[in-house]
């Protein structure tokens, strides 16, 4: 499955980074920074796929060496907090061969970076975990036509109303700083994450690939996503060192679960953009509900569209014929009978009830599992109220001049306390009863509820799979049909 994934991040000196050892890393290579001395070796690095430096036409030859670049680059930034260089980091479709997933890189830097004046260091990394991706190093500074490094940005005069400087008190004139690009622009980098998706979906389409990517939120593309709940110092830090918890287990879960359903989202999309491609007009693109709009028949098959008629006589027809896979077609059959499905319009229905049904379940799912979480924490917080509370009380009865000491003893559990106290006033308001036994059963209620949804979106995941079979016989069928007819014109031709 392609995935989308691209982000971007700035390589700065005053966040101790270098623009040479950020270089030397993603190649694999060992280059001396000559603005600190430092020798950055990354030979031994394993993984590297693919590198390569690709540079506009206004700098200079020596740039394709990477060292050469790149101090050049050390060198023209004086500051102790200068922005060095500009890094993409990109998911690489693994449906591609290594050929065409180098030109799709090469293509994207071009077309987005070169053209515009930066120079570009690509990495491709691949340890055959599942995960190739890329790294793209970008210059931060525009180039002469001269071949030298331009400036940033530039001072501007403000002038008034008479177009006249505006002179401070200090003597000097009002300025402002003006950006020499548009690269820092916020706009661009949504420009550049949906060049991304574009050109990637180009290259899966060339190459017969369904799969498509988006470089939207899941939000943004109307998929619903639920929320992980926030695990806590105490459960992070044991999460860390390897030992499970009880929230990491509900994160975890949560994980999976949105992994399903994404997947199931991302097949009902499919479906719909092929049962559209069936019921639309060719001659004037329009969609059309009449059941002629496919021919499933002609020679070999009953004059009628009803589709569980055509499988039936398919069915009948090659119950010897053992190279033809009958399971297939027996499923469907069920399938289309179960759901009294006789017409692609009516295949088209159910598929659009069944994306309708996917996404009211998995809205049911999302709030449930939130009134989960708040009910969990809801406990958690009441729970360690309770538990604190006495140490809180003694603290409050101490002595001003022993306060400091006790304190310091039971940090940990007056914090806690005055926490969890804070807590339960906003979400309880003045109530002070602690109903943590009522709140327990709710919370075992939820969880049922939340069990019930999923095995539906189960049940759903299984009718999207009924689906595919379905699709994958009309195909089948509709290919045969083409054979033949081009079988017949063949014989008129003779």
């Amino acid at each position: 499955m392609a995935i989308y994934h691209l982000s971007i991040k700035i390589i700065s000196r005053g966040k101790g980074k270098s623009a040479v050892a950020a270089s030397a890393y993603r190649s694999g290579e060992k280059i001396k920074n000559e603005y600190d001395g430092v020798v950055h070796d990354f030979t031994r690095k394993g993984g590297i796929a693919h590198t390569e430096i690709l540079l506009p036409q206004n700098a200079p030859e020596e740039f394709s060496n990477r060292s050469v670049l790149w101090n050049s680059v050390e060198k023209i930034e004086k500051s102790k907090n200068s922005q060095l260089a500009r890094e993409i980091e990109i998911a690489l479709p693994k449906e591609l061969s290594r050929e065409k997933q180098i030109n799709l890189v090469r293509e994207y830097v071009k077309e987005n970076f070169v053209k515009i004046g930066m120079c570009a260091d690509i990495a491709l990394h691949d340890k055959n975990d599942g995960n190739p991706h890329a790294h793209i190093l970008l210059t931060m500074r525009p180039l002469n036509e001269d071949t030298t490094w331009g400036a940033k940005s530039k001072k501007e005069y403000i002038l008034d109303e008479n177009g006249e400087k505006v002179k401070l008190k200090n003597g000097n004139y009002k300025t402002r700083k003006i950006n020499t690009t548009d690269w820092n622009e916020q706009d661009k980098a949504e420009h550049w994450r949906k060049a991304w998706a574009d050109i990637t979906n180009k290259y899966l389409e060339e190459n017969s690939i369904q799969e498509k990517v988006d470089h939207r939120s899941f939000q943004r593309q109307g998929i619903e996503q639920i929320p992980t709940i926030h695990l806590g110092v105490s459960a992070s830090q044991m999460e860390k060192k390897g030992i499970a918890t009880d929230r990491g287990n509900i994160n975890r879960e949560i994980r999976h679960q949105n992994k399903i359903l994404r997947e199931i989202a991302r097949r009902i999309k499919a479906l719909m953009r092929w049962i559209r491609s069936l019921t639309k007009d060719k001659n004037n693109d329009t969609p059309k509900d009449k059941q002629y709009d496919i021919s499933l028949q002609s020679t070999t098959l009953p004059r009628q569209n009803d589709l569980t008629d055509i499988l039936s006589h398919l069915i009948k027809e090659n119950a010897d014929n053992s190279n033809i896979n009958l399971e297939k077609y027996i499923e469907s059959y069920q399938f289309l009978k179960e759901k009294n499905i006789t017409s692609i319009p009516e295949l088209k229905e159910s598929i659009s009830a069944l994306r309708d049904k996917n996404y009211k379940t998995t809205r049911a799912i999302k709030d449930t599992e939130k009134k989960t979480n708040d009910k969990v924490e809801l406990i958690d917080q009441a729970e360690k109220y309770l538990k604190h509370k006495d140490t809180y009380k003694a603290y409050t009865k101490t002595k001003k001049s022993k306060k400091e000491d006790f304190y310091n003893g039971h940090t940990a559990e007056i914090i806690l306390f005055e926490s969890a106290k804070k807590y339960l006033k906003e979400h309880l308001g003045e109530s002070k009863t602690l109903n943590i036994s009522k709140w327990k059963s709710e919370l075992d209620a939820l969880k049922q509820e939340k069990k019930s949804l999923y095995n539906q979106i189960l049940k759903i995941r299984e009718e999207v799979e009924q689906a595919e079979k379905v699709k994958i016989c009309i195909e089948q069928l509709q290919e045969q049909e083409k054979q033949l007819t081009q079988v017949k014109r063949n014989e008129l031709e003779i």
